[in-house]
């Protein structure tokens, strides 16, 4: 099977904001039969080529940042391509694809939120100022909101709480106050 990036892309254009962050078990299955042998190709840097157009680097982003969290959604698994999914985002910015014209504004998210995803403090600081240029370009206020939402949480506690389960880490006292009260679940 030869994979191609407008196919990743077309499948996300296609299932809209309304799906890209709802829990929906039938989506995420969908994800991994259409597409949970191109991750893996992705994952092995079969497609690296992809990471020089825009299409393709959204591609990429789509393929190791967000269609993980669907298909192993509360397994280490989700989170195992994050790195990779930062190195091409970083140089996917630093070409100008993520401004290019074949990315509508509400795509562009998707080179960022890798950041968003990290647990570093430095990346998340990153993600606010990706963000905060796309709130300027475009009005985006939510996802500013969800950028400094993540930030706050990695600058409190150094990680996302409510990973620990699904990363077998132990869950600090200060850490289960802040989800029982109701804090980000993810």
């Amino acid at each position: 099977m030869t994979a191609h990036p407008n196919d990743v892309v077309s499948f996300w254009r296609q299932a809209g904001p309304a799906k890209w962050f709802k829990k929906d078990p039938a989506f995420d299955q969908a994800i991994a039969l259409k597409f949970e042998q191109t991750h893996y190709r992705a994952s092995m840097r079969r497609y690296d080529g992809w990471n020089e157009t825009p299409v393709g680097a959204l591609a990429l982003q789509i393929l190791l940042d967000q269609f993980p969290r669907n298909m192993y959604r509360d397994t280490p698994h989700a989170f195992a391509t994050d790195p990779l999914a930062r190195m091409f985002a970083r140089a996917a910015i630093a070409a100008g694809h993520d401004q290019d014209v074949a990315i509508e504004p509400e795509l562009r998210r998707f080179f960022y939120l890798p950041f968003e995803h990290s647990e570093s403090l430095v990346d998340q600081e990153f993600s606010v100022e990706l963000f905060a240029a796309l709130q300027a370009d475009t009005g985006d206020e939510e996802s500013m909101k969800f950028a400094l939402l993540h930030r706050d949480i990695i600058a409190r506690f150094g990680r996302f709480p409510h990973r620990n389960p699904g990363l077998g880490r132990e869950t600090t006292e200060a850490e289960q106050a802040f989800l029982d009260d109701g804090g980000f679940a993810g």
